[in-house]
C-alpha cells in the first residue's frame, strides 16, 4: 500500500521530467531544421532576413509576455514606442515594424481587460470624468471616415488611430499606480530610457549624422535624418540629430516629455525622504543639454518657458504649512545647477559645436536681431495658416478625417490614391481642412472637459509631495492640446507625445488616491482623497 502510494506521488515529478526532455528533445529537432535555412541566408549575405526572422520570435515572445501580465506588457510597449525607429530605419522603413507598438498596445488593453473580467484584488478602473465630450468627439471622427470629400477610406482609418487609439491609455495608467512604489517604478524606468535617447542625441549632433544611421537609408526617412540648420548672419551650419528616431522632430518632441516629467517627478522627490534624487538630477542636466544640442528652436524655447512656469508653480503650490517649501527652492536651484553644468561641460568639451548652436538660436530668435524670427513664427505665420484653412469652400464640412494627418503620404503610397492638394500648417487650420469648424469646435470642447477636471486635481494636490509631478502633467496636456496643436497638427498626432499624454493623465487622476509610505507626510494626500 505504502509502495503504490509512493508511486503515485512520484508521478507528477517523473511526468515533469519526462515533459523537460521532451521539450529540450523538440528544441533540438527545431534549432537543426532551421539551422540549413539560415546558413544559406549567412552564405548569401542576407542578413536583413535574419533580422527579420529573430524580430518576428521576439514578438512572438513579447505576445507571451504582455498577454500573461499586462504591467510588464506595458513597459514593454513603451520600450517598443520609444526605440521602434530605430529599429525600422535600420530594416530598410519596413512598415510591418510600424504597426508592433499598435498590437502590442493591443494586448495590453485586452491583457487588462482579462485582468478586469477576473477581478484581480487591487485593480481599479477609471472612468474619465470628460467622457461625454470625448465620446461626441470619437463618433463626429467616425463619422468623418466617410466624407464624400475624402479620396480613400484609408485616409479616415489612419486617422481615427492616430486621433482616439492611445485614448484608453488613460485608463491603464490609472490602473497601473497602487502606490509609491509603483510610481516610482514607472519614472524611473521611464526617465532612464529617455536618459539614453537624449545621451545619444548629444553624442550624434556631434559627430554628426553617420551615428546611429545605417550606410544605406530607406528614401522615404533619408532626408529627414539628415537636416541642418543655417544661421542667417553668421552663416554657421549646424546638424540636427535624430537619435534613435528617423526624424529630428521626433527627437526634440521626445525632450518636451522628458524635460517635463524630469521636472516633475524630481520636484516630487524633493519633498520625500527617498533616494533617487540624484537620478532625476542627471535626467535633467541631460536633457537640459540635449535640448540647446539639438538645434530645434522649438525644443530650446518650450524648455525655457516650461522651466519658468515650473519655477512659479512649485512654489506656489509648495507645502509651506508643513515647513518644506526650502526643499522646492533647493530643486529649483538644481535644475539651475543642472542646465549650468550642461552648457559648462559642453562648452569646454566641444565649444564650436555649442556656440555654433546658440548663434542659430540668438540670430532667430533674439527680438533684437535683424533676422528674428520669432514674432513671425509664433504670430502672423501660424495666423495666415489657420485663415487658410477658410479659404476652402470645404471649410464647413472639410475633407475627411486623416485627409492632412501625419503618415498621409503612406496610405497614398501604398494604396496608390491621390493625396490632397490643399492643407494648412497651423493645427487648429488642419483640422478644420479635416473636419470642418464642426470638428474644431468638438476638438477644442474635448480640451477644455479634460484640462478642467485635471485643474481641480492639481489643485486637491497643493501643498502635497505630490503637487510638483501632477502640476507638470496637468501643464503638459495644456500645451499639447492647446498651444502645441495650435502650432501644428504633428505635436499631438506623434504616436510618443499622444500615448504619454493620455497615460499620464491616468496617473495625474490616480495620484489624489495614493497613500503616502509616510503617514507623517501623508496628511495632506488623505484630505485631498476625502474632497
Amino acid at each position: 500500500m505504502h509502495n503504490a502510494l509512493d508511486r503515485l506521488a512520484a508521478l507528477p515529478s517523473s511526468w515533469n521530467l519526462g515533459r523537460s526532455r521532451v521539450l529540450k528533445v523538440g528544441f533540438f529537432i527545431f534549432a537543426l531544421l532551421a539551422a540549413y535555412p539560415v546558413a544559406g541566408y549567412v552564405l548569401s549575405g542576407d542578413f536583413t532576413t535574419l533580422e527579420l526572422i529573430a524580430f518576428g520570435f521576439a514578438c512572438i515572445a513579447f505576445v507571451i509576455v504582455v498577454l500573461k501580465d499586462w504591467r510588464r506588457g506595458l513597459y514593454i510597449a513603451l520600450t517598443w514606442l520609444l526605440f521602434e525607429d530605430f529599429i525600422r530605419k535600420f530594416l530598410g522603413n519596413n512598415m510591418a515594424i510600424y504597426f508592433v507598438k499598435d498590437i502590442l498596445i493591443t494586448l495590453v488593453y485586452a491583457s487588462l481587460f482579462r485582468a478586469y473580467q477576473r477581478k484581480i484584488k487591487g485593480l481599479k478602473i477609471f472612468r474619465p470624468p470628460f467622457i461625454l465630450a470625448l465620446a461626441i468627439f470619437v463618433w463626429f471622427g467616425l463619422l468623418q471616415v466617410f466624407n464624400p470629400a475624402s479620396t480613400s477610406i484609408f485616409y479616415g482609418i489612419m486617422g481615427m488611430k492616430i486621433y482616439f487609439y492611445y485614448i484608453p491609455l488613460i485608463v491603464v495608467g490609472y490602473a497601473l499606480i497602487n502606490s509609491e512604489v509603483d510610481l516610482r517604478r514607472f519614472f524611473y524606468f521611464n526617465l532612464a530610457l529617455m536618459l539614453i535617447i537624449a545621451a545619444l542625441g548629444i553624442v550624434q549632433s556631434i559627430a554628426g549624422p553617420t551615428f546611429l544611421s545605417p550606410a544605406v537609408m530607406a528614401d522615404d526617412i533619408a532626408m529627414l535624418s539628415q537636416l541642418y540648420r543655417k544661421a542667417p548672419i553668421s552663416g554657421v551650419m549646424v546638424y540636427r540629430p535624430t537619435s534613435v528616431f528617423v526624424s529630428a522632430g521626433r527627437f526634440a518632441d521626445l525632450l518636451l516629455v522628458a524635460w517635463v516629467c524630469a521636472l516633475g517627478f524630481g520636484g516630487y522627490l524633493l519633498l520625500r525622504p527617498t533616494r533617487g534624487r540624484w537620478f532625476s538630477f542627471v535626467v535633467l542636466t541631460a536633457t537640459a543639454g540635449a535640448c540647446v544640442m539639438c538645434a530645434s528652436r522649438g525644443a530650446f524655447m518650450w524648455t525655457l518657458g516650461n522651466g519658468l512656469v515650473a519655477a512659479f508653480a512649485f512654489v506656489w503650490g509648495a507645502p509651506w504649512r508643513q515647513g518644506k517649501a526650502r526643499h522646492v527652492f533647493r530643486g529649483l536651484q538644481r535644475v539651475l545647477l543642472g542646465a549650468t553644468l550642461a552648457m559648462t561641460v559642453l562648452f569646454f568639451a566641444y565649444p564650436e559645436e555649442l556656440l555654433n548652436r546658440f548663434a542659430v538660436y540668438s540670430e532667430t530668435l533674439d527680438p533684437r536681431s535683424p533676422s528674428s524670427e520669432l514674432s513671425w513664427r509664433t504670430g502672423q505665420y501660424p495666423m495666415q495658416n489657420f485663415l487658410y484653412a477658410f479659404d476652402s469652400d470645404r471649410w464647413l464640412y472639410g475633407f475627411g478625417i486623416g485627409t492632412v494627418s501625419l503618415g498621409g503620404q503612406y496610405v497614398s503610397r501604398i494604396f496608390h490614391v491621390s493625396p490632397p492638394t490643399f492643407g494648412p500648417e497651423n493645427g487648429f487650420g488642419a483640422i478644420v481642412t479635416e473636419m470642418g469648424i464642426f470638428g474644431l469646435a468638438l476638438w477644442l470642447t474635448m480640451s477644455v472637459a479634460v484640462l478642467v477636471p485635471a485643474w481641480r486635481v492639481v489643485r486637491m494636490l497643493r501643498g502635497s509631495p505630490w503637487f510638483p509631478l501632477g502640476f507638470m502633467i496637468f501643464w503638459y496636456a495644456l500645451i499639447l492640446l492647446l498651444p502645441l496643436t495650435y502650432l501644428g497638427l504633428q505635436p499631438y498626432q506623434d504616436f510618443i507625445l499622444n500615448a504619454y499624454l493620455w497615460l499620464l493623465l491616468g496617473i495625474l487622476f490616480r495620484l489624489p488616491t495614493i497613500k503616502l509610505s509616510n503617514p507623517a507626510a501623508g496628511q495632506p494626500v488623505e484630505r485631498c482623497a476625502k474632497v
